[in-house]
């Protein structure tokens, strides 16, 4: 029997002793020079996780940065280095797909199948049969948007419905009869933390995807107060940018900023619940 997916998050957790997300984003303007061969973001990327398999447990590449240059091959085969490299973290495919249930299917098995991901970001905005696909494997999961980072989220999360926001209707809806397999997780901006205070306490049992922290400007104490659970975990801290060009994309440097996001993140779960 295959190990479910809130089993597989808890454990790369604990190998890494970490609540680090380490964003693969390689933007080609942004390579380091040194980089050279018929595939710069795969060498990119096995230097990212070289740099970071002792300490991230999740890695989430943004399939935009591989599809906008015809670079999937390049995904496909940083999916099967993170395996090799660091087998227990976990690879979510930063995707933000939905559409109908047929459709919707098909993005899971492009997901699941073709990428070997164990998770993918969903937009729920569609309902419920247009989530299910994603979540119909229970050694798989489904993150989905709920309370987003970027300015403009405000404009559609925060309308009210019957008297609540519409991110925690959502939220609502898939910590509820949506999550029976305990597959589900929530995209909350570190950007918000009042925000993401008020779903902690709605749902204390929903691990979050924290988006945000470094170049949105994102508070990692407000976010690590606001959003850890009574284990001294429930969250992934998602860091891109200031990681991966750290220095300029020396492995050295890359190391050292992932270090340094794991320590303070372990400081204050440390402080909260004598977790670690």
């Amino acid at each position: 029997m295959s190990i479910t997916f809130a089993e597989r998050l808890r454990r790369a957790q604990q190998t890494s002793g970490s609540l680090v997300c380490v964003g693969l984003d390689p933007d080609p303007a942004k390579l380091p020079n040194d980089l050279v061969g018929a595939a710069p973001i795969y060498a990119f990327n096995r230097r990212i996780v070289d740099a970071t398999a002792d300490i991230a447990a999740a890695y989430k590449p943004q399939i935009a940065f591989y599809s906008a240059v015809g670079a999937e091959d390049q995904l496909v085969a940083s999916i099967r280095y993170i395996r090799e490299r660091a087998p227990a973290a976990l690879v979510i495919l930063d995707a933000k797909r939905n559409d109908v249930g047929h459709t919707a299917e098909a993005y899971a098995r492009e997901a699941f199948d073709r990428y070997g991901a164990d998770a993918v970001t969903v937009n729920p905005y569609m309902g419920e049969d247009s989530v299910r696909p994603f979540l119909a494997r229970p050694d798989r999961g489904a993150i989905l948007l709920c309370r987003n980072s970027n300015p403009g989220a405000k404009d559609f999360q925060d309308l009210l419905i019957d008297g609540l926001p519409l991110y925690r209707r959502v939220a609502e809806r898939a910590a509820g009869h949506w999550n029976e397999l305990h597959n589900l997780m929530l995209v909350v901006g570190a950007t918000y933390p009042r925000e993401m205070a008020d779903l902690r306490r709605a749902h204390p049992d929903v691990s979050f995807l924290v988006p945000g922290i470094g170049a949105q400007g994102g508070d990692l104490e407000a976010t690590l107060e606001a959003g850890l659970d009574a284990r001294g975990a429930g969250l992934l801290i998602s860091s891109s940018r200031n990681i991966i060009y750290a220095g300029g994309g020396s492995p050295d440097a890359i190391r050292a900023a992932a270090a340094d996001l794991r320590t303070a993140i372990n400081r204050k779960r440390t402080q909260r619940s004598g977790a670690l």
